[in-house]
């Protein structure tokens, strides 16, 4: 099992000695943190997210909007936050009500405070190879395979799942590594044709248990970004307990991807508030 939970703390310690260490200077870094509505997962999320922001030092600025919020109510919070130069990084909590354009609110987010790598202008840096903030989750990803001292250069991966959250940045990530990347989705007629040859496997689809023994060859590395609830506890898009034996690596549901997104969310507020002292590196 890939640990990523120790690795998440390792990373939030070294986020927290350099925040320490910015604190000397002034420059404290600052995540910006928005809630609408009444969605109570969104609310434990930012709630964890909010936490670890006060443990690694940095300062915690939060807003909650009504589930009747305006389009026009959202994105004057938004403005508010962009302009405001003790912000360093801003996090529009999806989903949002339905009432809500939440593509339009999300490109309102300047790019260099924009620290879930969302918006149009960070997804075209990635796109492009130039230097942005990176989604939270193939970030952490990547951070995984590297410290598990996985080759990623030359590796065939199966990345299951397109999504804007996960699957495309992440097969963007893998590119830029030399990888050889195949994107798996619902419209694939075969899975396991893509998956079985590949040497790490990662899935992010939002099915419980939608990858097995079948789709897997010996020794290959699998990360499940997956989560679900059910009334046993928690579980991924793999089924993990039938990989017994023939994964070479798995990382676990819960305890492998999760802790590691909110670890990179420290890491892009923290990578924000240190590129605002050079404000052309990153163009707003």
């Amino acid at each position: 099992m890939i640990d990523g939970a120790q690795l998440a703390r390792s990373i939030r310690a070294r986020v927290a000695e350099r925040v320490a260490e910015a604190t000397g200077t002034g420059r404290v870094p600052g995540l910006a943190t928005i809630l609408v509505g009444d969605d109570p997962a969104g609310a434990v999320y930012v709630a964890a997210k909010r936490r670890a922001v006060r443990e690694a030092g940095m300062r915690d600025f939060h807003r909650r909007l009504p589930q009747q919020a305006t389009q026009s109510e959202v994105a004057a919070v938004i403005d508010e936050l962009a302009a405001d130069p003790d912000v360093s990084g801003i996090l529009l909590q999806l989903p949002l009500p339905a009432q809500l354009d939440a593509a339009s609110l999300i490109d309102r987010i300047p790019a260099a405070k924009d620290v879930d790598g969302l918006t149009t202008a960070s997804a075209g840096r990635l796109a492009r190879g130039e230097r942005g903030l990176r989604p939270c989750t193939p970030s952490g990803v990547i951070e995984l395979l590297d410290a598990e001292g996985i080759e990623l250069r030359g590796a065939r991966v199966a990345v299951v799942g397109w999504g804007e959250l996960v699957g495309r940045p992440l097969a963007q990530l893998l590119l830029r590594r030399g990888a050889t990347v195949t994107v798996a989705h619902e419209f694939t007629d075969d899975l396991a044709a893509v998956t079985r040859p590949a040497d790490i496997v990662v899935v992010a689809t939002g099915v419980r248990g939608l990858i097995g023994p079948e789709h897997v060859k010996p020794g290959a590395t699998v990360i499940d970004v997956g989560i679900h609830r059910t009334p046993t506890g928690l579980t991924g898009d793999v089924r993990a307990a039938e990989l017994d034996g023939i994964a070479g690596r798995l990382t676990p549901v819960p305890g492998g991807v999760g802790p590691m997104t909110i670890a990179m969310l420290l890491v892009n507020t923290l990578q924000a508030a240190e590129w605002s002292a050079t404000p052309y590196t990153v163009p707003a």
